[in-house]
């Protein structure tokens, strides 16, 4: 099982690798327009990433709800899909 740390971790290297500065965000900056500014493209890239990395996937329409998390909410919800895979 992941922990929120080793998710965190991944979802800094992953904005990283997307070419974001990620040097001035923290778990309270969010995804979309008012903080990282990740546009539907970057959004579905890091769902893509994420599938790749731990198996759980987000709708096309949860992917659009992403912009709306900070980091931290972002990583709770990966922990929490990642829960109740490993729970099925």
């Amino acid at each position: 099982m992941s922990s929120f740390d080793e998710i965190k971790t991944f979802a800094f290297e992953a904005l990283g690798e997307m070419n974001y500065d990620t040097a001035d965000f923290d778990g309270d900056t969010q995804l979309g327009p008012a903080g990282v500014d990740l546009e539907s493209l970057a959004l579905a890239e890091l769902g893509v990433r994420v599938e790749e990395r731990f198996g759980i996937r987000f709708s096309d329409d949860e992917l659009d709800e992403l912009a709306t998390l900070t980091i931290d909410e972002f990583c709770t919800a990966v922990a929490t899909r990642l829960a109740a895979h490993a729970s099925a």
